[in-house]
């Protein structure tokens, strides 16, 4: 019986890729080929380191290992690269105080309230109502009310703009010249004032919400500047009323 396994283990063993030399068993077998005298151990150790080499090679043990590996993964992180529309969005967000206004922007504008402010001021300071400053006030409130309403036809016209030139856009565009024009033809300072009041608050109204693509920082400047003016329009309607009130009653006591 351990003469007919020689053939049979021999076999099994050169047909595997590897060399029988590496392994304790196969050399033994080797020098005690020819000898009757082969121990039980030798055969028992040779069946041992034999059986691994005829089982078949496989990859599932590599691929299981990879497996595992993936985890432990330590290479950087690929920043993704933001959209123009994304990296608009973030400047939206982030700016959002008179701070962040360009200052070409932000200089102009202050400096577009002063004929506002000083009309009020003036009269105030010289304690008499002036229908000429009145005037010449609702008249550059007038020419604003109109740039305003005319900067939405700039933003509308541009090819690659967000907002399209469309009968809203426009017509919106058009309503507060409209409006200053009709402020014009009042007789009454009071009136021509409180029309451009609510000129101004359509105004608003459009680029604050109809017009959420515009930066924050405009938005906060409109609405500061917006305030100003109105505030500048009714303080002047104010004053009116209270130096008028006054000239009638001295002309009052000096009749009587």
């Amino acid at each position: 019986e351990k003469t007919n396994m020689f053939p049979l283990i021999q076999r099994c063993c050169f047909n595997t890729p590897f060399k029988l030399q590496k392994f304790p068993g196969a050399s033994v077998l080797l020098r005690g080929r020819n000898k009757a005298s082969g121990s039980s151990l030798a055969l028992l150790q040779l069946q041992r380191d034999a059986r691994p080499l005829c089982t078949p090679l496989s990859l599932q043990p590599a691929a299981g290992y990879t497996a595992q590996l993936r985890p432990f993964h330590t290479s950087l992180p690929v920043s993704k690269k933001k959209t123009p529309a994304e990296s608009e969005e973030q400047s939206q967000e982030g700016a959002g105080s008179l701070k962040d206004c360009p200052k070409p922007a932000l200089y102009l504008s202050l400096g577009g309230l002063i004929p506002f402010v000083a009309v009020p001021l003036a009269m105030a300071l010289q304690g008499s109502y002036c229908p000429e400053l009145a005037f010449a006030q609702v008249t550059y409130g007038a020419a604003t009310a109109s740039f305003l309403g005319g900067m939405r036809w700039g933003f509308a016209l541009p090819e690659n703009s967000p907002a399209k030139p469309d009968w809203l856009n426009l017509a919106n565009g058009t309503v507060p010249a409209l409006l200053a024009c009709q402020a014009l033809l009042f007789k009454d300072v009071t009136q021509g004032a409180l029309m451009l009041t609510v000129a101004l608050g359509i105004a608003l109204h459009y680029d604050i919400s109809l017009l959420p693509t515009y930066p924050r920082w405009f938005k906060v400047l409109r609405v500061v500047g917006t305030v100003v003016m109105i505030s500048s329009l009714l303080a002047t309607v104010a004053l009116k009323a209270l130096f008028e009130g006054e000239q009638s009653d001295d002309r009052k006591n000096q009749q009587n």
